[in-house]
């Protein structure tokens, strides 16, 4: 097979290896867990979108993940859940472009979403007589035009560079299609893409981790000095919280990224915490953000009393 990037073209995902008497199981299982990742982030986003004393600052940048969870958990579960059921890991070409878009996508959206919250954790903390000054509506429209743009646009322009190359491989690598497994499918010369592709990881990680270090340093520091625990305790089990879920994040992609690049790095590792990023983190930041911030907490509570219990 020699065909034109832009082509239909059938490609097969690597192997998931069920055996037969675990293909039902995997299927529901694999179908709870997509519905239970979009309620929850549904939930966050609901209540979010319904309490007005939820409308800050903090929240209103909560509010962009959620969103960019659920493009993460469509980018696999659906296909997965699919391929389980029918046995059938054969994906075309444009439908595993639009998996890799949705999954970088939500990849660089938490990764950005975070940063920003983590700055406005920053402002809160050791700012907090500024905080109203500087985190302005037209403040958080500016970071939140940002975050978006920028994600999307070096995404669509990552996977734009795969048009000009010819396909001539038709297994995919990974257990879903990502940019570095589709550009192991081609025979052209890739380096532009590889440096392009360096070039997204420096912006979405590298720069990201930056603003999360100065950060969380100032915040620490700031914590240590203050003379009011309950502040403290609450500072701390605020960003501590941000800190896993960034970590997890940050940890599991950059290994997957690096892992396409670096020989040493095992198949199956990479591959794992592939479909980790795609699954944990979804899972985890709606469960996590809902009981460990008690205005988020209580803001759920009271939808559930007013929706449900009405």
């Amino acid at each position: 097979m020699y065909t034109n990037a832009t082509s239909s073209v059938l490609l097969t995902l690597e192997t998931l290896g069920l055996p037969n008497r675990y293909i039902y199981p995997a299927f529901l299982f694999g179908t709870l867990t997509y519905l239970f990742v979009m309620f929850c982030n549904m939930l966050v986003l609901t209540t979010i979108a319904c309490r007005a004393n939820l409308h800050k600052p903090m929240f209103i940048l909560l509010f962009n993940l959620p969103i960019s969870d659920m493009l993460g958990a469509t980018a696999l579960f659906p296909q997965l859940v699919y391929s389980i059921v029918t046995q059938n890991r054969l994906i075309s070409f444009p439908a595993c472009v639009i998996q890799a878009l949705l999954a970088h996508i939500y990849g660089g959206g938490n990764v950005l979403t975070l940063t920003a919250m983590a700055y406005d954790r920053y402002i809160a903390i050791c700012c907090p007589l500024k905080y109203n000054v500087i985190m302005t509506p037209h403040t958080l429209v500016k970071i939140i035009v940002s975050i978006w743009s920028i994600n999307i646009s070096l995404i669509v322009v990552q996977l734009s560079l795969l048009a000009r190359l010819k396909i001539c491989r038709a297994n995919v690598v990974d257990l879903y299609c990502n940019n570095p497994s589709i550009v192991k499918l081609t025979c052209d010369d890739t380096r532009v893409n590889n440096y392009y592709g360096l070039f997204t990881i420096f912006i979405c990680q590298a720069g990201p981790l930056s603003v999360i270090l100065y950060t969380y340093a100032q915040i620490l520091h700031t914590c240590v000095m203050t003379n009011q625990p309950d502040a403290r305790k609450k500072a701390i089990q605020t960003c501590g919280t941000h800190l896993v879920i960034y970590l997890v994040l940050e940890f599991s992609g950059f290994i997957t990224l690096i892992g396409h690049r670096i020989k040493i790095v095992s198949p199956y590792i990479r591959r794992a915490l592939g479909v980790t990023i795609l699954v944990f983190p979804p899972i985890l930041d709606p469960i996590i953000y809902g009981l460990k911030t008690k205005e988020l907490k209580t803001g759920i509570k009271m939808f559930f009393k007013i929706n449900v219990g009405s």
